[in-house]
Order: structure tokens, then sequence, then C-alpha cells
């Protein structure tokens, strides 16, 4: 049986990639598949947990963490075409539709 620590270990090393992708890229897309990282790593420590402590309600919290992650990507992904349409770019440093 693998310890609880590498699964704790593995999740914070997956969420800081996560946060170093969001805050060092400047494409939509990468920054968009490191918040996905992110929740996936979550969502490792809460199966973890549930698993450790014998209790589903981790697991449950995992099918939710899914789903809002699931709204994320659709409304992401739309709002990152729209703004291909639009600018011809996905650098985040060149969008600047919400400047007068």
């Amino acid at each position: 049986m693998i310890p609880l620590n590498f699964y704790l270990a593995l999740s914070a090393l997956l969420f800081t990639i996560g946060v170093v992708g969001v805050l060092t890229r400047r494409n939509a897309i990468i920054v968009f598949m490191s918040i996905e990282l992110m929740l996936n790593s979550v969502n490792l420590t809460l199966v973890a947990f549930s698993a450790f402590l014998g209790d589903a309600t981790g697991q449950m919290l995992v099918f939710f963490v899914i789903t809002i992650a699931a709204a994320e990507a659709a409304i992401g992904l739309a709002i990152i075409i729209a703004l291909f349409r639009n600018k011809q770019t996905v650098n985040i440093d060149e969008i600047n539709l919400l400047k007068w």
C-alpha cells in the first residue's frame, strides 16, 4: 500500500506546476490547461484523504469538482475561441478588450 504522504507530495507537485504555469505563461490555452492541472491535483488530494480515512465524502466532492471543471472547460474554451476570432491571437498580453 502506498502511504498517504506520497499522494500528497504528488498532489503538491502537480499544484505547484499548475501555479507556475498560470503565473509565467502568456498563452491562454496553456493557462487554461494549468488551471485544469490544479483542479486535478485537488481531486487527487480529496481521493487520497477519502481512502485514508475510509470515508466516501471526499470522493463525492470529487464529482462536484469534476462537474465544475467540465463547465469551466466549456465556457473557457468558448471564450478563448471568441477571443481568437476577434483578435487572431491567444496571447494574453495582446488581448485588451476591456480597455477603452
